[in-house]
């Protein structure tokens, strides 16, 4: 089985895109979107939040990519975070499933008849959501709370389950419930709570289960997490990471593996280039080149064989310059794998 290219989910928004009024639109398009109207209907909507995230997703498509994220430009943490906050000054961490409701996922399956006929397939969509580790250490703090964290798996579990599409023109393929701190700041909580908690927030079917880490330090502890499918860390700009993961613990609990194989901290990467004189780098240049992207694919794919199902650049690319130089990146990372295969 071919490894599928898909995207960790972030996408930098147009130049001349002012993103204040960018998040404004956002708010109002998941009220709209809660309320189950057409988010086209509305001029401001259109102009400020449909057409940015439409064409956005399309770039993503057209890169190659085989599951594309729906393109993450809104404070990713807030994208649940605005929803959870309301909950929770109703005395809950736990939101109400009709408003458990991303807007750029609903405004996709409203275009996917349109975007299916202009590729001439069925899109295949990834899901990300920040999930309740995360929002825990944001909101609280370090120490458990067991029924506040069981209120926020079950938040995620909601936007997750509303996330799943299966249509004629649109399949929901992976739901990427995405854990940063995992393994830098960790909830002190045994690994049975913690994995009790990501299975509750894994409760639903329909589509792949992936986890996103930047460290793969303490992956055993999640390896019994159940109804997790694919574990998923980044490599090209933590080389170590893939170190911490044989595939002998993956053949052992039975998971599958999704490894970054493209760097994308862009800081790092400007950095770099300004240190060998180049102060004001091209496109071309931010992204890396095919050949490097290879050597890093060939080299963990030799490592997980048919346990790498997934790869593609390291995390998401909203921090990029331009969406010119993420969408190269993309493509670029597409044709490396695709060589190879």
């Amino acid at each position: 089985m071919d490894t599928l290219v898909d995207d960790v989910g972030s996408f930098p928004l147009p130049p001349n895109v002012n993103k204040e009024v960018f998040s404004e639109a956002y708010r109002q398009a998941r009220v709209t979107a809660v309320d189950g109207k057409n988010l086209r209907a509305d001029a401001f909507l259109e102009k400020n939040f449909c057409s940015i995230v439409l064409d956005s997703f399309v770039q993503k498509v057209k890169s190659g990519l085989d599951v594309a994220n729906f393109p993450q430009q809104y404070d990713g943490m807030r994208q649940v975070g605005d929803v959870l906050h309301a909950a929770m000054e109703q005395g809950s961490f736990l939101v109400d499933q009709k408003n458990a409701v991303l807007p750029e996922v609903y405004l996709i399956n409203q275009e996917a008849k349109a975007l299916s006929e202009e590729f001439g397939k069925k899109i295949q969509l990834r899901v990300s959501i920040f999930g309740p580790l995360e929002h825990y250490l944001s909101e609280i703090g370090t120490t458990p709370y067991q029924d506040v964290l069981e209120g926020l798996a079950g938040t995620i579990q909601r936007f997750a389950k509303n996330s799943v599409l299966n249509s004629k023109y649109i399949e929901t393929v992976v739901v990427s419930i995405d854990e940063p701190s995992f393994g830098f700041n960790n909830i002190q909580a045994s690994s049975d709570v913690v994995c009790g908690v990501l299975e509750k927030a894994f409760d639903f079917k329909g589509a792949i289960r992936q986890i996103h880490l930047h460290s793969a330090a303490g992956v055993g502890d999640l390896l019994c997490v159940k109804n997790l499918d694919v574990l998923s860390f980044e490599y090209a700009g933590s080389p170590k990471n893939i170190e911490a993961v044989p595939k002998s613990m993956l053949e052992r609990m039975d998971k599958r593996i999704r490894v970054g194989i493209a760097r994308t901290d862009i800081d790092g990467i400007l950095a770099e280039l300004y240190e060998k004189g180049i102060e004001k780098p091209s496109v071309e240049q931010m992204a890396e080149g095919v050949e490097t992207i290879k050597k890093r694919y060939r080299v963990a794919k030799e490592k997980y064989g048919e346990r790498m199902t997934f790869t593609g650049p390291d995390c998401g690319l909203g921090g990029w310059p331009s969406q010119e130089a993420a969408a190269l990146l993309l493509r670029r990372t597409v044709e490396a794998v695709k060589a190879v295969q």
